[in-house]
């Protein structure tokens, strides 16, 4: 049977042909050379069958990229390990605010803003150029799920609300200049639609093209913590609650592998793949 003529599940059920050069892609984006590439393309080939689901296949190319090297499986698995910054929104909004940091924005997390009608919890406020941008993070725990078209509609009537309250009490210091709303999923085409018209600023996984959450995170090399194939899920727990979200924050502190009773060997390693992903 010819590959192309394959049917893959999708996490949502939805039923697609497999794609031979989409695999290809989110390979070479793991930093592989290209004979690794083409060996993992040619193993996950051979034991493909109708009805094999994304999973199936994204964990047949994880281990066999891990067989190589660690770090080229940590790139490869972002998706995944961005997901596995839940349960709770939290540390994906601190996750957010990390990546404005290091392109030049002052973030704060979590205030309260009054608006010309009532107070909202503002999830990021950003500054940059003497201009103010507030962002509001939908986290989905389930890949299934996209933002549709009732998370704009709800994001926007709050930033008007906060917008004529600011510009009464502000006047022209500061001025708020944008909303965004930033998901690790994908937003529907209503959503896309509704947001480009009243004027939000859309980040998803992949929107804008090639300006994307993965975009952003592979450019600036912000790797979560939670895509690291060395620290066990508790240890990448404990970091997450001592609000160490990045992997470049751990090189900083790295005396928490102390405190996790890390041995000076495994924390080497650690270290090493982290370096290697941020590099």
């Amino acid at each position: 049977m010819n590959i192309s003529d394959i049917d893959i599940i999708k996490s949502s059920g939805e039923k697609v042909k497999f794609s031979l050069e989409k695999l290809r892609a989110s390979l070479k984006r793991s930093g592989a050379e290209e004979h690794i590439v083409n060996q993992v393309l040619d193993k996950v080939r051979d034991e493909l069958y109708q009805g094999i689901s994304t999973k199936e296949i994204y964990n047949r190319a994880f281990a066999l990229l891990k067989k190589n090297k660690s770090y080229f499986a940590s790139k490869y698995k972002l998706k995944k390990a961005i997901y596995e910054l839940g349960p709770t929104g939290f540390p994906f909004e601190r996750f957010v605010s990390a990546i404005l940091k290091y392109s030049g924005y002052k973030t704060e997390i979590g205030k309260i803003l009054q608006g010309k009608c009532v107070s909202h919890e503002v999830d990021v406020i950003a500054r940059k150029n003497s201009e103010v941008t507030i962002i509001e993070c939908k986290f989905h725990g389930d890949q299934g799920l996209n933002c549709n078209v009732k998370i704009p509609l709800y994001i926007n009537s709050r930033y008007r609300d906060i917008k004529d309250n600011w510009q009464k009490l502000r006047k022209k210091e500061d001025p708020l200049t944008q909303g965004w709303v930033v998901t690790n999923t994908r937003f529907t085409k209503d959503a896309l639609e509704y947001g480009n018209c009243c004027g939000l600023y859309l980040l998803s996984w992949d929107y804008p093209l090639n300006d994307g959450l993965k975009d952003r995170i592979d450019r600036l090399g912000l790797y979560p913590i939670t895509v690291s194939t060395l620290l066990s899920q508790r240890e990448k727990q404990f970091l997450l609650s001592r609000s160490v979200v990045l992997c470049r924050e751990l090189i900083n502190d790295k005396f928490y592998l102390d405190h996790l009773g890390v041995s000076e060997t495994r924390k080497k390693k650690i270290l090493d793949e982290i370096s290697h992903l941020c590099g």
